[in-house]
């Protein structure tokens, strides 16, 4: 049973999953005091669950022609009906904590447009020249949803930096699967961009991520004390 837990934890793409999840109790801290973060991380954590575990089931068969023998899955540590019926538990568990948590049904609403638009790009916009849009969209969601549960208008450096840095992250991972995903027919922007031109874009909306944080006056809501002070 422990060998399919560790499955589960890789088919979720653990390294980036808890790395979302973290950001995610950052910028809730922002708004909320300890308890309501951490719930809000968890509602988080569900989602990215979620999209990772979709991912590699859609990717199986992708993967096990290419041999991708790090997948849990083609590893045959765990099956993908296995997966299957946690993924079928895990969708009504990030539903029920997004909307009914302290993100509420805007900032909640809000997250669930993410893990969407995320979950889309597994099934159609890796295939398409369009393929940065989903993290554009994801990335730049996650912070603002924390924003919006408390009525606070996200500034322009917290969603358009989160969707810059997105984008990059997006450019950056495809690099190292760039050779099998266009023998797969996978041909989003990077793969057309090909390796030297995604390794350049994606440093480029970096620099223009840190520009626009260093340009920007990162302050914290006017009545941040307040929000605090209300919500402990």
């Amino acid at each position: 049973m422990i060998q399919k837990i560790i499955g589960l934890a890789k088919a979720s793409h653990f390294g980036p999953t808890v790395l979302v999840t973290a950001i995610s109790f950052f910028f809730a801290q922002l708004f909320w005091w300890e308890g309501p973060s951490i719930l809000i991380a968890i509602s988080i954590f569900a989602g990215q669950l979620v999209v990772g575990w979709s991912n590699d089931l859609i990717d199986y068969q992708d993967d096990l022609s290419h041999q991708r023998v790090k997948k849990p899955l083609v590893a045959g540590v765990i099956t993908p009906s296995f997966l299957m019926s946690w993924l079928r538990v895990m969708v009504p568990i990030a539903l029920f904590t997004n909307l009914f948590g302290p993100l509420g049904f805007i900032g909640g609403g809000l997250s669930i447009f993410a893990i969407a638009w995320a979950i889309a790009y597994n099934f159609y916009f890796k295939f398409t020249i369009l393929s940065p849009l989903p993290f554009a969209i994801a990335f730049g969601a996650l912070p603002s949803a924390m924003a919006l549960s408390k009525d606070y208008t996200p500034p322009l450096w917290m969603w358009l930096g989160g969707a810059l840095l997105g984008t990059a992250a997006h450019f950056i991972n495809v690099i190292k699967d760039m050779d099998e995903d266009r023998v797969s027919g996978i041909r989003g922007l990077p793969q057309r961009c090909g390796k030297p031109g995604s390794i350049a874009i994606a440093t480029l909306l970096i620099l223009a991520a840190v520009s626009l944080l260093l340009a920007s006056d990162l302050s914290l809501p006017p009545d941040y004390e307040g929000l605090l002070t209300t919500t402990s």
